[in-house]
């Protein structure tokens, strides 16, 4: 069987770390999925998808992090008019903090319940907020 559900978040900041475990294992309850895994996909190319422990000094770690491997004020090419699109692309960052943390995670399932370590958690990362987004998910199993 195969359960697909996706909600939506409105984002406050232009970077921020949102917890989403709970999202996630209510979604695995309701699918009545007993083994199987599910995937967190998010569905924009400015955010990104990361599992961690969920820590406020290694939240803010994270990001001074992410900040140090991609400043601001990098003259980057993609920060320019963009005929296709009519604007200007001003978001490289953004494009550049998600392709490091990557846009999804996978869990197995079993016995109905997610199966991450005592550490792990489940983050939403927002780098071009903020905005409104889509997560993903897509269990399958028995």
């Amino acid at each position: 069987m195969v359960v697909y559900k996706s909600f939506t978040l409105l984002t406050k900041q232009y970077n921020e770390m949102i917890l989403i475990t709970e999202e996630i294992e209510k979604a695995v309850a309701e699918s009545g999925i007993q083994n199987g895994i599910i995937a967190v996909i998010s569905k924009h190319t400015t955010t990104g998808i990361t599992v961690n422990e969920s820590l406020e000094c290694l939240e803010s770690d994270i990001d001074h992090f992410l900040k140090r491997l991609v400043p601001e004020n990098y003259p980057y090419n993609h920060a320019r008019m963009l005929k296709s699109y009519g604007s200007t692309a001003g978001n490289p960052t953004g494009h550049l903090k998600a392709h490091l943390t990557g846009n999804h995670c996978v869990f197995p399932i079993v016995s109905g319940e997610l199966v991450k370590g005592d550490a792990q958690d489940v983050y939403f990362c927002e780098f071009d907020g903020p905005a409104k987004r889509t997560i993903s998910i897509s269990i399958i199993g028995e």
